[in-house]
């Protein structure tokens, strides 16, 4: 199983960015992906997650409003829309996959930097 992220950059207080997840390898037919953020000094928090069915989303209160979690099952991708940035979004940002939503989560891609700054 792998999972590669995407996206981040350097983006301004207010901005957006998109993540991508793309995951290729996985034998579940019902599998929840999950975002996680690590900042510098900091522990890693869990942001968001989705499972299979429509109303399975969880989000931090941190990015509630802000961050909009989605998928694409076709093609086994994960999205991570971010608006309205603040640089205390400013973290490495990962990806993971695991079944079943929500348990918990058995891979883990490489993480995508986001930094939010003018």
């Amino acid at each position: 199983v792998q999972l590669q992220a995407s996206g981040g950059g350097l983006v301004q207080p207010g901005g957006s960015l998109r993540l991508s997840c793309a995951v290729s390898g996985v034998a579940w037919d019902d599998y929840g992906i999950g975002w996680f953020r690590q900042a510098p000094g900091k522990e890693r928090e869990g942001v968001a997650s989705i499972g299979m069915r429509p109303g399975d989303k969880y989000y931090v209160d941190s990015v509630k409003g802000r961050f909009i979690i989605s998928r694409d099952t076709v093609k086994n991708t994960g999205y991570l829309q971010m608006n309205s940035l603040k640089p205390e979004d400013t973290a490495v940002y990962y990806c993971a996959a695991g079944s079943p939503w929500p348990s918990g989560y058995d891979y883990w891609g490489q993480g995508t930097l986001v930094t939010v700054s003018s």
